[in-house]
C-alpha cells in the first residue's frame, strides 16, 4: 500500500511537471519572467528570504528590469531535472547529485552548470531501527526514504559511503533498498513509525525533528563525515541559454541571494520567521534557531566541498565527462572564485 502511495505521489509529479511545461507564462511586454523550483527545508531559506522581502524584484528594478516571480515547489532532483529541461523553470533548486547529472547529460548542447550554493548544512542519514548503528546494519528489510534514488546528493553521498565500506564495485548496494518519498512524508514515518520506512536520509530540519520526535531515531551517518568536512549540498542551477540571455535577471538574482545570505547572518532569529511564514512550517521555533545557529551551518552562495562527490560519479561511471574542477559545472562569476 505504501508503495502504491509512492507510484502515485511520483506520477503526479511527473504531470505537475508536465502541467507546468504546458502552461508556462509567456513573458509580458515590459516584464520579465522567473521561474524557480525550490524543495523542502531549511537548506532553502536563502530562498524564502528572497521571496519573503521581494529581494529579486528589488535587484531587477536596479537593474532596469521589472522582474515577475514564480516560485514552484517540487520533490527530488529528478522532477526539478524534467522541469528546467522541459522549459518549465529557469532556475532550478536541488542536491550537488541532481546537478551534476544534469551538467553531464547537457554537456555540449543546454549546457546546464551551476548558478550559486545555498550554504554548508549537515545532512544525516537517521534510522528508526535500533539494528542499525551503520550503513552495513542495513538489511532486505529495511527502506531508506531519500528524495530521488540515484539522482539526490543523499543518494550519492550514501553510494559514495558505500564504495567507501564495500568498495567501488559496489558502491548502489543500498539503492535496492532506498525508496523516493518527499522529506515531509518520510520524517513523519521516522517519527510514527508503523510504515516500511526505517531511515531517511534528509536535511535540516525534517532530520532534526525525526532525532526530537523518536526516542529510538539515532544519527547513522553524516555527510560531512563522508565528503571530509563542511560542504555544500543544495545548489541553484540553470541552462547556459537563459544565462546568456537574461544578463540583468541574472545578475539581479544573484544579488538577491547575497543580501538574503548576508540578512541570515544578521538577523537569525528574523530568519527563523521568515521560514516559518513563507513554508508555512509546523516546527518548534526554538529547534529552527538551534540549526540556524549550529557552527557547522552556513548560509553562503559560493560552493565549498562539492568537487570530491563529481570524482566519485565520474569514477564509477555515474558521468561520462570528468570536470576538471568545480568551474566546469559551475557558471564562471565571481562568487565562483575560491569555491571547491
Amino acid at each position: 500500500m505504501f508503495a502504491k502511495r509512492l507510484l502515485c505521489a511520483a506520477l503526479s509529479l511527473g504531470l505537475l511537471t508536465a502541467g507546468l511545461a504546458a502552461t508556462a507564462p509567456a513573458r509580458a511586454q515590459g516584464q520579465l519572467q522567473l521561474r524557480i523550483a525550490e524543495q523542502f527545508g531549511i537548506v532553502y531559506l536563502l530562498l524564502n528570504v528572497a521571496q519573503d522581502q521581494k529581494l529579486i524584484e528589488k535587484h531587477g528594478k536596479a537593474q532596469g528590469v521589472d522582474i515577475k516571480v514564480d516560485w514552484v515547489k517540487l520533490s527530488g532532483g529528478s522532477a526539478v531535472n524534467d522541469a528546467l529541461l522541459s522549459g518549465a523553470i529557469d532556475i532550478a533548486g536541488a542536491g550537488v547529485g541532481p546537478l551534476l547529472t544534469i551538467w553531464d547529460r547537457t554537456h555540449g548542447r543546454q549546457n546546464v552548470r551551476g548558478v550559486a550554493s545555498l550554504g554548508n548544512l549537515p545532512y544525516y542519514l537517521v534510522s528508526n531501527n535500533p539494528n542499525v548503528k551503520t550503513i552495513a546494519d542495513f538489511t532486505d528489510k529495511d527502506r531508506i526514504a531519500l528524495p530521488a534514488v540515484g539522482v539526490s546528493v543523499q543518494s550519492r553521498v550514501l553510494q559514495l559511503a558505500s564504495a567507501k565500506q564495500w568498495g567501488d564495485a559496489q558502491y548502489n548496494k543500498l539503492d535496492k533498498i532506498s525508496v523516493a518519498v518527499p522529506h515531509p512524508d518520510a520524517a513523519a514515518a521516522i517519527i510514527n513509525g508503523g510504515t516500511e520506512i526505517s531511515a531517511h536520509f534528509g536535511n535540516p530540519p525534517f532530520q532534526d525533528q525525526e532525532l526530537a520526535g523518536n526516542p529510538k531515531a539515532h544519527i547513522v551517518l553524516n555527510s560531512y563525515q563522508v565528503l571530509g568536512g563542511p560542504s555544500s549540498a543544495t545548489v541553484l542551477y540553470a541552462t547556459e541559454k537563459f544565462r546568456k540571455d537574461n544578463p540583468k535577471t541574472y545578475k539581479a538574482f544573484l544579488d538577491a541571494l547575497d543580501e538574503a545570505a548576508k540578512f541570515i547572518a544578521a538577523n537569525p532569529d528574523k530568519a527563523a520567521d521568515t521560514y516559518i511564514r513563507v513554508s508555512n512550517a509546523k516546527i518548534d521555533r526554538n529547534l529552527l534557531l538551534k540549526i540556524i545557529k549550529n557552527p557547522e551551518v552556513q548560509f553562503k552562495i559560493a560552493p565549498q566541498n562539492t568537487y570530491p562527490l563529481a570524482e566519485f560519479m565520474h569514477r564509477v561511471g555515474a558521468i561520462k565527462n570528468k570536470p576538471a574542477s568545480v568551474k566546469d559545472y559551475f557558471f564562471d562569476d565571481a562568487h565562483i572564485n575560491g569555491g571547491s
